[in-house]
């Protein structure tokens, strides 16, 4: 444990896979796709979707659920479950001293396209004034903060896809600072609209296999033809280590490195030489006093687009000297949640170092030939970890790379489906 680690306390998780943490892991090493043909989508072109299932946003926040809109229920919820997976009392900690820091893709469609409605038709004394406080991309944020009493820094980060990651890499630099004890960070999304669908599918970005939907998300396969559109949520407590241990927490992994970049380029394709994401992965492993050798495991941005698979492939195997270790997607399961997804996926890096097993890449029949990686497939992979790394790319350029360390110890009993996804014991905190 070196003094710039940041101990990871506190996992709160919400997936189509799953509504916690274990669901969420076990959903994940399953292989199986969420992803379903979405009703309320309508007539759209892609009416493809990854739900989180049975989530009743009354029966877990109460009344605040009527003021916020659906990204803000599932940040909420995540933030609860991390607290409480954290062993945190948030009546007597000192909330001066607590930040939080959420990764937003972009504004509430469900207030926002309702609001134009009324607009439209001239309705403008039905128009609710709590437009603007449910739309605004900085109310998950702020109502984290309403509810567990968080009156240090707190923000709103907007990086598109690469949002989530950037949250928690600018939650460790204010720890790192000095600025905060605590951190409350990650990512929310709630896209799952038709507007949404309808602009992403003119694009291009989105799978077209409507006739197979959980077929639709397939990272690196040769057959793949974009990302499923998908909703979630991930809120991780970050402390420094020396007061995690000082007030006897478990890590569940250490936060050691971050690095970020942008590629100025395009405003929507990654540049083709993946050179944003190269300064973005040398940084990160800069800032862990790490090299790729000690790296033995990347999950990948993945999102299942040609273009961007076989870029991310490209660079992996050039940074690793030809010799990258096994990756995997998890967008393969739960669809790209956008915003959320570079903290979604950063917890189930921390998952996989205490399971010290990498999960698979659904949909994976047939690895595209111009791809030289090793993708886990079919079944997850036992692997022994010290150090693994997650990648997260948005439009407009944005790169994050995370690296997590194992914390030794981390691995708790309880019961549940097993690492192979067979009815046992399996090891979480």
């Amino acid at each position: 444990m070196s003094r710039r680690d940041i101990a990871v306390t506190g996992v709160g998780l919400i997936t189509a896979a799953g509504t916690d943490a274990v669901t969420s892991w076990q959903g994940v090493c399953s292989g199986v796709s969420t992803a379903a043909i979405d009703p309320e989508l309508g007539d759209v072109p892609v009416p493809l979707a990854c739900r989180v299932p049975d989530f009743d946003a009354a029966a877990v926040l109460g009344r605040a659920v009527w003021r916020t809109d659906r990204f803000v229920h599932l940040a909420l919820a995540a933030a609860h479950q991390a607290v409480t997976d954290a062993g945190l009392d948030t009546a007597a900690w000192d909330g001066a001293r607590v930040g939080v820091i959420v990764g937003v893709g972009t504004e509430s469609k469900d207030t926002s396209v309702a609001a134009l409605r009324k607009y439209s038709d001239h309705a403008y004394e039905t128009l609710s004034p709590l437009t603007v406080p449910r739309s605004t991309v900085n109310a998950a944020a702020a109502e984290i903060c309403i509810a567990l009493g968080a009156h240090g820094p707190s923000m709103a980060v907007t990086t598109a896809c690469a949002s989530g990651a950037t949250a928690l890499g600018t939650a460790r630099d204010l720890l790192l600072a000095d600025r905060c004890d605590i951190v409350l960070a990650g990512g929310t999304e709630a896209p799952v609209h038709p507007l949404t669908s309808l602009s992403f599918s003119q694009m291009g970005a989105l799978s077209r296999r409507t006739h197979d939907p959980q077929g639709a998300s397939r990272p690196f396969d040769r057959a793949r033809d974009g990302f499923v559109l998908a909703e979630g949520a991930a809120i991780l407590v970050l402390e420094r280590a020396g007061d995690a241990r000082a007030r006897r927490a478990q890590p569940r992994a250490y936060f050691c490195g971050y690095g970020s970049s942008t590629d100025g380029y395009h405003y929507a394709a990654a540049h083709p030489e993946g050179v944003g994401f190269e300064r973005a992965f040398n940084a990160a492993l800069a800032d862990a006093g790490l090299s790729e050798t000690d790296i033995s495991h990347v999950n990948a941005h993945g999102t299942a687009t040609v273009m961007n698979d076989r870029i991310e492939a490209a660079a992996l195997d050039r940074l690793f000297n030809g010799h990258p270790p096994p990756v995997t997607s998890t967008k393969g399961v739960t669809g790209h949640t956008l915003g959320a997804a570079g903290a979604i996926e950063a917890a189930l890096a921390t998952l996989t170092l205490q399971h010290q097993t990498i999960p698979p890449t659904a949909n994976l029949d047939q690895l595209d030939p111009a791809i030289n990686l090793d993708v886990v497939a079919k079944q997850p992979r036992p692997h022994r970890m010290e150090a693994v790394i997650s990648n997260s790319f948005g439009f407009g350029g944005h790169n994050a790379v995370l690296v997590l360390r194992q914390a030794q110890g981390s691995t708790h009993r309880i019961t549940g489906a097993d690492s192979h996804g067979t009815t046992g014991p399996i090891r979480l905190r």
